[in-house]
């Protein structure tokens, strides 16, 4: 029995010597990805900002103090629509003076087109009245003294009394057509006449500026800028208001110079926004950049999108991310990105062959934001070593934990 156990102990020794001895000797574990065939979607990541495709801004025409905001940000307006309101004493004011002098002026041109006004010229017209009566009696008079002294029956003095009274009336008579005449001067009614024009011209531009402290929506759209205060001073020129066709919005996207040879128009693009997580805006190319401009620390093309925002939940002005899907290949051999690797100028991956690591040059096509398409130099299956904290030499041992 005693034999049997010291037996029993001396296997057990045995085989973990053995076991120790194998697992000291066991390659160390690394990660690795095979290399497979897959679909491959060439996207191109970046940033951008977001304006209507149509909009307009709405300036003040005149100076003034705002009284009113007649309207809020992201609402719906018709054309027309009042958008804000500036204060209108003065103007009301002036408009009153012109109207007044308006009044005055047309008056003046109707007491001057009747030649004068109506209590002279009824004056007139009595005295007129009375001295052609009276010379009609003296007329008479002068032609009976004539025949009295045809016949020497009156004396010849006696009807140079009367020619003389005749003569006085046909001097009053003159006198008072001179007078009427005198009611309405040379140019007077031309001179009335340019009154009533410049307060005609005075109440338009009154009526003018009234209609100016209306500031009124140019277009139909959303209001979705409103820079303008209630009790704030406006300058002519100064912007109340952009208004714009929200359904479509323009989104200008950055993209690197070496990445624009892959941007064309027409590519599909997937707009996202940070505030609302899960939500995304389908649009497309639509014009590409024809200069490079800085960026910070990058070199860009901006590129310009079109993308639809049906609920008119993506505001114009927002900072936005995209996605540009700018080449599709099918069947591509694929691996990750972070497998790649630089070695003296060389691009390739580290393989596991027969248990050891190799060096495999690689030529790369298209790639996506994880993947990248390997045109020639591995085939589907191989095992392609990924970043660790474990450095890497050709020839070494390793045991390959797939990821």
């Amino acid at each position: 029995m005693k034999r049997t156990l010291l037996i029993l102990a001396l296997l057990v020794a045995v085989s973990v010597a053995v076991f120790l001895a194998t697992r000291r000797s066991a390659p160390p574990d690394s990660p690795f990805a095979k290399a497979k065939t897959e679909t491959l979607v060439s996207v191109l990541s970046t940033n951008g900002k977001t304006e209507p495709v149509e909009w307009a801004p709405v300036h003040a025409e005149r100076a003034g103090r705002i009284s009113r905001i007649a309207v809020t940000r992201g609402q719906s307006v018709a054309a027309g629509t009042v958008l804000a309101l500036l204060e209108d004493g003065a103007t009301a004011a002036m408009l009153a003076s012109a109207q007044a002098r308006l009044e005055q002026a047309r008056a003046e041109v109707a007491t001057l087109e009747r030649g004068g006004r109506a209590a002279e010229l009824a004056d007139i017209e009595t005295t007129l009245q009375r001295i052609a009566a009276e010379r009609a009696a003296a007329q008479r008079e002068l032609a009976a003294l004539e025949r009295l002294v045809a016949k020497q029956a009156a004396p010849r003095a006696e009807l140079d009394i009367a020619k003389d009274r005749l003569a006085q009336l046909d001097a009053q008579a003159t006198a008072q057509q001179i007078r009427r005449k005198a009611l309405v001067g040379q140019g007077d009614l031309t001179v009335a006449q340019a009154r009533v024009r410049d307060a005609e011209a005075a109440i338009a531009q009154a009526r003018r500026q009234m209609e100016l402290a209306s500031i009124r929506a140019p277009r139909a759209g959303v209001v979705y800028d409103l820079p303008a205060r209630e009790g704030a001073w406006l300058e002519a020129g100064g912007l109340v208001a952009r208004i714009g066709e929200m359904a479509r919005l323009r989104v200008t996207v950055y993209i690197d110079e070496p990445d624009l040879g892959r941007v064309k128009k027409g590519l599909p693009v997937t707009v996202t926004w940070d505030a609302l997580q899960g939500r995304e805006w389908l649009g497309v190319v639509d014009q590409v950049p024809a200069q490079v401009i800085a960026l910070g620390t990058r070199q860009v093309g901006e590129v310009v999108t079109v993308a639809d925002n049906p609920k008119l939940d993506l505001p114009p002005g927002a900072n936005i991310n995209a996605r540009i899907r700018a080449q599709v290949v099918e069947g591509a051999l694929t691996i990750p990105k972070a497998a790649l690797r630089r070695e003296n100028g060389e691009l390739g991956v580290f393989v596991l062959q027969s248990g050891r690591v190799a060096w495999r040059p690689v030529q790369v096509g298209i790639s996506s934001e994880t993947r990248a398409e390997i045109r020639s130099g591995l085939k589907s299956g191989d095992l392609v070593a990924l970043p660790s904290d474990r450095s890497l030499a050709v020839g070494q041992e390793l045991t390959p934990t797939e990821q």
